[in-house]
């Protein structure tokens, strides 16, 4: 099995807040940049190149939505730190023999201005996962449970990626693909981890996730299907930052029981190699969904 190279920022970030805590917003922003970050300058400009890429201002984001809160999650971010670091290796190791996927893989630990609980990415010419540990306290993951989820799902995206490069199939995108891809690695979770897993659900504040995503399940295919019609984004399934009657990320739950479904009529690692996503995917949500998708797709037409 390949080793697993972990790069931890956090003391890094705690010597630099020790001196910042006490500034103004600004100074902590430009502080985190060119104290902290600047150690490590192809994730700054990952990270940076994120929110470009979606024509938001990255200072913005990280004055309004993550500054303000570090002092808070502090402890919350040192307990996610404490658990990746110990649930790393075996919990990599353990993906590698159940998924039977093998790659020389980087996992960095940092506290960054919101890109993600967890990104599945690449970091110096290497596949690797980010964690993000201030979205992970916002989240509410901080436990070793919730850690493990984010770990077994974002290893989930790592060996989609693979398996579709070794037939030299290209990631697309879309809300089609986003609904496919997350889903995936939702599925990918609770391969390596079992069948209760579900790291979403342990989100703060939000007890009855799975509950609800269940007992709605045909209201959020045909809520997807509509908002695709009508050409609207699909943040409200995937976002941590957005909501749908008072609950996050139910996309995750949506797509995993697309590919559940799919599992029916072959094997995962054949699942991880779909093209025409839409082909596959819609009509299941429709089943879902119940007679008016069939209206949904007529509009769309």
């Amino acid at each position: 099995m390949s080793p697993l190279n972990i790069v931890d920022t956090f003391p890094a970030f705690l010597t630099c807040w020790a001196l910042a805590q006490a500034d103004p917003l600004e100074r902590q922003i430009e502080r985190w940049a060119s104290e902290y970050m600047a150690q490590w300058p192809e994730l700054l400009a990952k990270l940076q190149a994120d929110y470009a890429g979606q024509g938001a201002d990255w200072r913005q984001i990280a004055r309004e939505r993550v500054f303000p809160f570090v002092q808070a999650r502090l402890p919350a971010m040192a307990k996610a730190r404490k658990h990746l670091c110990r649930l790393s290796p075996a919990l990599y190791q353990r993906a590698q023999r159940t998924l039977a996927f093998d790659a020389d893989i980087t996992f960095v630990i940092y506290v960054g201005i919101g890109c993600g609980a967890g990104w599945a990415t690449t970091y110096q010419d290497r596949p690797a996962i980010l964690f993000g540990l201030e979205n992970i306290a916002e989240c509410g993951w901080s436990d070793a449970d919730s850690i493990a989820g984010l770990l077994a799902h974002e290893l989930g995206h790592l060996a989609h990626t693979a398996w579709r490069a070794q037939r030299a199939l290209s990631d697309g995108d879309g809300p089609w693909w986003q609904l496919y891809c997350e889903g995936f690695a939702t599925r990918c979770e609770q391969v390596i981890l079992g069948e209760g897993s579900w790291h979403e659900s342990s989100r703060t504040g939000d007890d009855s996730w799975l509950e609800w995503c269940q007992s709605r399940k045909g209201w959020l295919a045909a809520e997807f299907l509509r908002a695709v019609s009508a050409g609207e984004p699909v943040h409200r399934f995937f976002g941590s930052w957005y909501e749908m009657d008072g609950h996050s990320q139910s996309g995750y739950f949506l797509g995993h029981e697309i590919v559940k479904e799919l599992e029916a009529g072959g094997a995962l690692r054949e699942i991880a190699m779909l093209d025409d996503i839409e082909r596959h995917f819609r009509p299941i949500l429709e089943a879902l969904a119940g007679p008016g998708a069939a209206r949904l797709r007529s509009d769309a037409t």
